[in-house]
């Protein structure tokens, strides 16, 4: 939620916040079979449409947004599994100038009423785990040492990394997802994880011949490689999120202007 703040030093007094999500989401929702509960998901009506994460979370944007200053909202189905949503307004900031959000959402006094256009961002969590060492051919082990630390020592050493993917577009009408979520699934696996996982990336990945293997370039790559086959889906690769330690994780968002940037940056920085 987004707002100024009150006498109170609040946004929005929370108990105020429980009860309209109790009273116009959970208390319908709870221990109840989703596609008979609220009438979007009637398949019977022509509007219908399955409850899927990305719909279910925008039904209830329809029904809390009159009650809350939403500025965002996420919702989880599992740990590994979510789809956030942005108004309108939020979702166009992101975009480039050719981009326009289609989707909508039925109001939830009246599901006949004036849609409400949305994009979601459905964002999928794995996992694997690879070797690495951080350091220059061109420079000593000392030299390496003053930039990279311990990760500069030459056998190198291991993470456990944990990669987020966040996908964005609009919610097809009938099926209720963003994108085929096997197929994003599948693309991630045999992309990424299968051919990164239990491997020292500076010798078994080639990109990594002669790019050193930091979380940063490491999730740039991986935006690199999911960018066309995820583009194929019609979807749009958004950003990239790979978690390298508890201490640290490198975040890459795949449709900004400035990625285009990095390779001239790059050459710059290596001429010095």
């Amino acid at each position: 939620m987004a707002g100024p703040l009150d006498g109170d030093g609040m946004v929005l007094n929370l108990s105020e916040v429980k009860h309209a999500i109790r009273s116009a989401v959970t208390a319908q929702l709870d221990f109840r079979f989703l596609n008979d509960v609220w009438p979007e998901f009637d398949l019977s009506r022509p509007e219908g449409c399955l409850p899927t994460t990305e719909a279910l979370c925008r039904a209830i944007w329809a029904r809390l947004g009159p009650l809350l200053p939403l500025a965002g909202l996420r919702l989880y189905e599992q740990p590994d599994l979510w789809v956030d949503l942005l108004p309108a307004a939020a979702a166009a900031a992101t975009d480039s100038p050719t981009d326009t959000a289609t989707d909508s959402a039925p109001d939830c006094a009246d599901p006949s009423a004036a849609p409400l256009p949305m994009e979601a961002f459905l964002s999928i969590r794995t996992h694997f785990a690879a070797a690495h060492r951080l350091a220059r051919p061109e420079l000593s082990q000392a030299e390496n040492e003053s930039i990279y630390g311990k990760c500069a020592r030459p056998h190198g050493h291991g993470h456990n990394y944990l990669l987020d993917v966040t996908v964005r577009g609009g919610i097809d009408p009938r099926t209720g997802m963003v994108c085929d979520l096997s197929a994003l699934q599948q693309l991630v696996e045999d992309l990424v994880v299968e051919p990164f996982d239990h491997t020292f990336l500076n010798k078994d990945v080639e990109h990594f011949a002669s790019c050193v293997p930091t979380a940063e370039n490491i999730a740039l790559h991986i935006a690199d490689l999911l960018a066309s086959p995820i583009a194929a889906t019609g979807a749009r690769l958004h950003k990239v999120r790979l978690q390298e330690s508890p201490n640290n994780a490198a975040e890459v968002f795949a449709e900004t202007p400035q990625l285009e940037m990095v390779p001239a940056a790059l050459e710059a920085l290596v001429a010095r």
